[in-house]
């Protein structure tokens, strides 16, 4: 049974989807900041660096398993309830965070932050939805899709900032007051949208869940079990293939519910819908994964401060905002293959080209060009992928498709972490004596000379991942459909 109290035919919606940008900004920021912290936070808190990860993985765990029934939720509960509930608990985490004294007390507050940041996501996308018509939409998306791509951005360069100044700590204790504001601008703007009657699959919950925690336990921790046994009697392998067997498992369960699934298979029934999943995974891979690797290069080995190191990042994040408005207004009228392949193309590119000047004697000019790209790319991504997944869904599961949509980003974020630090611990190996390799990181001192060259090639050579999974996103987008609005205008 439905219930309302809307009045959103007769109210602009604007106010109501800044004010949700702001926690949406806030949440997404702290998907990267971290990666500008490692060093500080090993140092802290005597973590090495596959700990650390962990800080980043949790977070974005307990973020997108529960994406999946968090988008339902909204359309139970409305909107609004669900968000300004997550917005509490994200900023409680957030203080929590910043108080913790020991490397698995901070584990386990990022695993509340995340919880809090799954409740309040899909809420933006499904206002969007069920707020803005369908021609129009394109704008209110720029608007999302300019937030997601320049909170990626400067999560680093503020992280940087307070690292520097306040202590890494500060790097959560920024999210109280803006929490604050974000509540009392959500609860005064944000209207009460139509309710939902849903029932929910908890058993379909559990095994996305397991599943996800043993792939990305096996994929992270391979290289510190040198890809063999972790107890007497599972092996990393064992675990990588127990958490695909287990996905396999949650794919059937859904086809055999069939009153209302956790995720509607019905959904991927739209051509663009499927493909625009894809390619968001792809891009939340790409851009979570490539600030570790970058970071790392820029402190160690170039001797760069947190700050400083976050600043080669504002090329790429001033291109990404002030590119964002002009490519909303094109996805009304353009065909979205068109726009988002030039992203997808450019990021790749972009990865590409960083990899090949990250060498110890590289001119700083050189980094920025290719980062500045990158800024190009974030751009041509984020609005139209998300104007293209959710154009044409129904209103009564706008929240189910903002909740798989979402979480596929968020799924190649954990993914994308993750498989960084495999990768970034096996180019180690591979390129410095094991011994060289961890005493420079955990102390937040600068390589010795000798070792430059390795470090920095590892660094080099694990960007080419996120590049290659950007090429996956590629190939998906360059099948996208055209709208039917856009072929109408034409």
């Amino acid at each position: 049974m439905a219930t309302s109290n809307s009045t959103v035919d007769h109210l602009n919606p604007w106010p109501a989807l800044w004010a949700l940008v702001l926690g949406f900004f806030m949440i997404l920021v702290d998907s990267t900041i971290v990666s500008v912290a490692t060093p500080a936070i090993m140092q802290g808190l005597g973590a090495d660096v596959n700990a650390v990860l962990w800080v980043t993985s949790a977070y974005l765990l307990a973020y997108a398993v529960p994406l999946l029934i968090t988008g339902r939720l909204g359309d139970r509960f409305g909107p609004k309830n669900l968000y300004l509930i997550g917005l509490t608990l994200f900023t409680v985490a957030s203080l929590w965070c910043g108080l913790t004294g020991t490397i698995d007390q901070l584990i386990i507050a990022r695993i509340f932050q995340g919880l809090g940041a799954s409740m309040m996501t899909p809420q933006t996308m499904a206002v969007i939805t069920r707020t803005f018509p369908a021609a129009h939409r394109g704008q209110a998306m720029a608007l999302w899709g300019a937030t997601a791509g320049v909170a990626t951005l400067v999560g680093p360069i503020l992280g940087g900032i307070l690292v520097d100044t306040l202590g890494w700590e500060w790097i959560f204790f920024i999210n109280v007051p803006i929490g604050i504001l974000g509540f009392v601008l959500a609860w005064r703007l944000v209207p009460q949208l139509t309710t939902h009657s849903h029932s929910f699959d908890l058993v379909g919950v559990a095994l996305s869940a397991i599943g996800m925690f043993c792939l990305v336990f096996g994929i992270q921790e391979g290289e510190s079990y040198d890809w063999g046994p972790i107890t007497g009697v599972i092996s990393v392998w064992g675990l990588i293939g127990t958490g695909l067997v287990v996905f396999a498992i949650f794919v059937w369960w859904q086809t055999r519910i069939k009153k209302e699934p956790l995720v509607p298979l019905s959904l991927f029934g739209d051509r663009n819908f499927s493909l625009a999943n894809v390619a968001i995974s792809s891009v939340g891979f790409a851009i979570t994964s490539m600030g570790f690797p970058f970071m790392l290069y820029a402190q160690v080995v170039r001797g760069m401060s947190p700050t400083k190191s976050a600043l080669l990042f504002i090329p790429m994040a001033l291109l990404s905002g002030a590119l964002a408005p002009w490519v909303g207004k094109m996805v009304d009228r353009v065909h979205p293959r068109s726009i988002t392949a030039v992203g997808m193309a450019s990021g790749a590119a972009a990865m590409v080209w960083l990899a090949g000047v990250m060498t110890p004697e590289s001119a700083v000019w050189e980094l920025l060009l290719p980062l500045a790209l990158l800024g190009v790319a974030n751009a041509f991504m984020w609005a139209p992928l998300g104007a293209t997944a959710t154009r044409n869904l129904p209103m009564s599961r706008a929240g189910a498709g903002a909740g798989v949509y979402n979480t596929t980003r968020q799924v190649g974020a954990v993914l994308g972490s993750a498989g960084i630090a495999a990768l970034i611990q096996a180019r180690l190996a591979a390129n410095l004596p094991g011994a060289a390799i961890e005493a420079s990181p955990i102390e937040g001192a600068r390589l010795p000379t000798a070792l430059n060259d390795g470090f920095a090639a590892a660094m080099a050579q694990s960007l080419y991942l996120p590049a290659g999974i950007l090429v996956v996103g590629l190939l998906a987008v360059l099948c996208f459909a055209a709208p039917s609005h856009v072929k109408t205008q034409r």
